[in-house]
């Protein structure tokens, strides 16, 4: 027998050494849970020595590179540490002992801006790959701890739980005579949310001094951007954060779930409006509704002095709004949905409750696909086009098949087609037509475009 083994045949091997350390930091976040579970005001005080783990930093690392993304500042790829000798394992070992050695420091976060749906930019921080792997080991050990404690009402970047079950619980409170709804908008959450505070919130379950370390490094990591010259070049410009949580961070989403967790906690306790106005509360990260039978000033003004004056953040009045569903005309928008009744399709005395896909939701699909399909990407070929178009397209339609979709699906199969046909007719200097006899329409057909 060789005894050289080819890396074909260390596969299984490694496969089989990857399934043992993914179950047991399994079973570590079980253990963690139950703890939490059992005694919820039990403090962690030795959590550190678990993060550096080498199996914990091992399953990290798997779900960043399943993940993908771009690299950071150091421009180090997910690809790129793949390639170089030990690949992920050697990365995985020069964090243990960093981290063990407590010599372990988090780059600056790579800034990048988003779309947003009102044309604005959301601007992200995009850590390097070993922060996202150290931000991930400490989210395993983390999470399940903290998810011991939050609130059924919460539905945002938690395991098991989506937006759709958000819709459905709005959906059914609707149904239950919960008309009067509070739909607010806090202003810039993510970049606003007090350092100080938040570490108190971290500290009513973690205690151990090296994790808070560790957190506290990421909260105030430097976010680079480069400031665009007459060149599109210039100089890089550093933006250290006082407020806020880093976002595009691994960690980011756990973090602002926990703040707002402190909301969810006091609106139900009995000095709440869970109690004394028999208010029901839906969030979805730092989107949120509160819906009751009767809206008063008493309970705005609750909600209001409760996150504004107790927890330092700020609503934005042009976009909170009071609804009453009861009323004609009014509706409520929530995750790229709109919840309003409507006259019985079949002409009944009476009214439905239609959850279909929201204006907002539809134009900005519409802005999407004007991106995909544009002049500028005139050089794509076309097989190629529709292949991309049906990826975006399944991806959308499985986010919004809840509730009553077909209209807003009937109108994006027909603006993709016309934008596609459009783009055909103008690839070249003679026109492209399809086989004689055969419309646009049935060509995209037999190409496979998806509809919807």
């Amino acid at each position: 027998m060789d005894e050289n083994p080819t890396t074909e045949e260390l596969k299984p091997a490694e496969a089989a050494a990857s399934d043992r350390a993914l179950g047991k930091v399994s079973l570590l976040r079980h253990k963690l849970s139950q703890k939490a579970k059992a005694e919820p005001r039990f403090r962690f005080y030795a959590l550190y020595d678990r993060i550096y783990r080498r199996d914990v930093l091992w399953a990290a690392w798997k779900k960043v590179q399943a993940n993908g993304g771009e690299g950071g500042v150091d421009g180090e790829s997910i690809e790129a540490i793949e390639k170089t000798a030990g690949g992920g394992e050697q990365l995985v070992e020069i964090l243990h002992q960093e981290l063990r050695s407590k010599t372990y420091k988090p780059k600056a976060a790579r800034r990048v801006y988003i779309d947003k749906p009102d044309g604005r930019k959301r601007p992200l921080g995009i850590p390097t790959v070993r922060d996202r792997v150290v931000q991930t080991a400490c989210l395993l050990i983390l999470e399940p701890i903290f998810e011991a404690d939050f609130e059924e009402c919460s539905y945002g970047f938690r395991p098991d739980r989506n937006a759709h079950q958000a819709l459905e619980e709005i959906r059914n409170l609707i149904r239950a005579g919960y008309q009067a709804v509070y739909d607010a908008d806090l202003k810039g959450y993510f970049d606003s949310i007090p350092h100080e505070r938040l570490r108190a919130c971290i500290r009513m379950r973690v205690v151990d001094r090296s994790v808070l370390r560790l957190i506290d490094m990421w909260l105030k990591a430097p976010v680079v951007e480069r400031a665009k010259g007459d060149g599109g070049g210039g100089e890089e410009i550093v933006v250290r954060g006082r407020k806020g949580t880093p976002q595009g961070g691994v960690i980011s989403p756990l973090l602002s779930n926990l703040y707002l967790h402190w909301f969810d906690t006091v609106f139900h306790r009995p000095a709440g409006p869970a109690h004394w106005a028999n208010a029901k509360l839906v969030r979805y990260a730092d989107d949120f509704v509160v819906l009751a039978r009767y809206q008063g000033g008493k309970l705005s003004g609750w909600i209001e002095s409760k996150l504004e004056d107790w927890m330092g953040l700020e609503i934005n009045r042009e976009k909170t709004r009071r609804i009453n569903l009861r009323q004609q005309g009014e509706k409520l928008n929530f995750l790229g949905y709109t919840f309003r009744y409507d006259r019985d399709l079949k002409g009944r005395p009476k009214k439905y409750l239609n959850v279909t896909i929201s204006a907002k939701a539809l134009k900005r699909e519409r802005q999407k696909l004007r991106e995909m399909i544009s002049k500028e990407r005139c050089f794509v070929p076309l097989p190629k086009l529709v292949e991309e178009l049906n990826g975006h397209l399944r991806g959308w339609a499985n986010y919004f098949s809840y509730g009553y979709p077909r209209r807003g699906f009937r109108k994006i199969n027909a603006y993709a087609r016309e934008r596609l046909t459009q783009h055909v007719r103008r690839r070249s200097q003679r026109p492209f037509r399809p086989p004689e006899g055969v419309s646009y329409y049935e060509h995209f057909n037999r190409m496979g475009l998806v509809y919807l």
